[in-house]
């Protein structure tokens, strides 16, 4: 029985690559790096990645219609799909890529669940304590500028996307506000 999962439809595949990559395109802005000072490294980029993904799927969680939870898992398993594959462009041996890519899962993880309550309670200063933690490694205080103006902008981001409709998504639409967009 356990072989016929293997052959299961996964019908919002392509879907979930469509908003992963809208994801990935948002959080590849430069203003990210620039303004906001996120560094420009594989990690960074990484947060930033994940941190657009979570709000994806938060988003697509919340939806009362019941395709929602099915194309959040689409969105994450797109991302690591990703993810792996990024690995081995870059040279990781396949004995490796596993624990890798578990790793990575295991950071998505907790950066969503670290996340979460602060855009519940829409706590912008909480917010910014988990991204100073997570995005500049503790380097940069919570109260400094950049992570108080990453905390609006997901803040901002969290709203727009409670405010997309369904079919939009359905498309392959999500539409993140920019760095710019969001007063320093």
């Amino acid at each position: 029985m356990a072989l016929f999962g293997l052959f299961r439809r996964q019908p919002h595949r392509r879907l979930g690559f469509e908003l992963y990559g809208a994801a990935v395109r948002a959080a590849r802005h430069p203003g990210f790096f620039t303004d906001l000072s996120v560094p420009d490294t594989l990690d960074g980029r990484f947060d930033l990645i994940g941190l657009h993904v979570a709000l994806l799927i938060r988003r697509l969680h919340r939806d009362p219609d019941p395709r929602g939870p099915s194309i959040a898992q689409a969105v994450f398993d797109a991302m690591f799909a990703d993810m792996d594959h990024n690995l081995r462009e870059m040279g990781v041996g396949d004995m490796s890529i596993a624990r890798r890519v578990k790793n990575m899962w295991e950071a998505f993880h907790g950066r969503a669940q670290a996340y979460e309550a602060p855009l519940q309670a829409r706590d912008a200063a909480a917010l910014a304590t988990a991204l100073a933690r997570n995005v500049w490694r503790g380097t940069l205080p919570p109260e400094a500028p950049e992570p108080r103006r990453l905390a609006a902008l997901s803040l901002a981001a969290d709203a727009a996307l409670t405010r997309l409709p369904l079919d939009a998504l359905l498309r392959g639409e999500a539409h993140f506000p920019a760095p710019e967009e969001v007063p320093a």
